[in-house]
């Protein structure tokens, strides 16, 4: 375990990532889907008051980058449109599964059950942009992930005593940023779907038998 204190760097190089999205995002060369970054801000602040309510103390720090670097990032998509990514009626559907999740967390006071609730919301409100993600991998920026992945990686570093309250959301981020760090810094789909059209081009179809038959033979007096 480390000190609690590189909450700090983590913080620090989770804000960079985000920073580095924020900014293609405003010279459009990445499209962020609003209704996932939308939520993925208001789902880990709601996250930060709980860890803040139940005395977790500096690694809430983690929680707040997590959650205010997306709410930059949504405010950066309204400078340029063209750097917007279009959404679809699957992507209101899982904003409106995240909300109800996050109504299920605010209806409760038991803070298990509240982290829960937001690592679900998050998760459902993750899934336009995981989605487009592998299919169009060059529409995201895969520093900010790599930033999520090292702030979350630290705060779980410094954990002595595991609780829910404490280890659970920062530990579905770091899941979530290290498939996204995959799956974009690697252009997995896309990998994945030339390799397949790679495979069915190998694949030459059977060859007809040409050996002539008794139909084809000419008979006597044939000409």
């Amino acid at each position: 375990m480390i000190n609690v204190h590189f909450v700090y760097l983590g913080a620090a190089l989770g804000a960079v990532g985000s920073l580095v999205y924020v900014r293609d995002t405003l010279r459009g060369t990445t499209q962020p889907n609003r209704v996932t970054w939308l939520l993925w801000a208001f789902a880990p602040l709601l996250a930060f008051a709980v860890e803040l309510h139940s005395g977790v103390g500096l690694r809430t720090l983690t929680t707040f980058v997590i959650g205010f670097m997306p709410l930059l990032v949504f405010i950066a998509s309204f400078h340029n449109a063209a750097a917007v990514w279009k959404i679809r009626r699957v992507d209101y559907f899982c904003g409106a599964m995240s909300l109800a999740g996050t109504a299920a967390w605010l209806a409760t006071r038991n803070g298990v059950v509240a982290i829960i609730a937001a690592i679900a919301a998050d998760f459902l409100a993750g899934i336009p942009t995981m989605v487009k993600s592998w299919s169009n991998p060059e529409t995201e920026t895969v520093m900010s992930y790599i930033g999520a992945v090292l702030n979350s990686g630290i705060l779980l570093l410094t954990i002595h005593h595991w609780t829910t309250e404490v280890a659970a959301f920062p530990l579905f981020i770091f899941i979530i940023a290290s498939v996204q760090v995959v799956v974009v810094g690697f252009t997995l789909g896309p990998r994945l779907r030339r390799a397949r059209a790679h495979h069915r081009g190998a694949v030459t179809p059977m060859t007809i038998d040409q050996t002539p038959t008794s139909r084809d033979v000419p008979g006597p007096g044939s000409n």
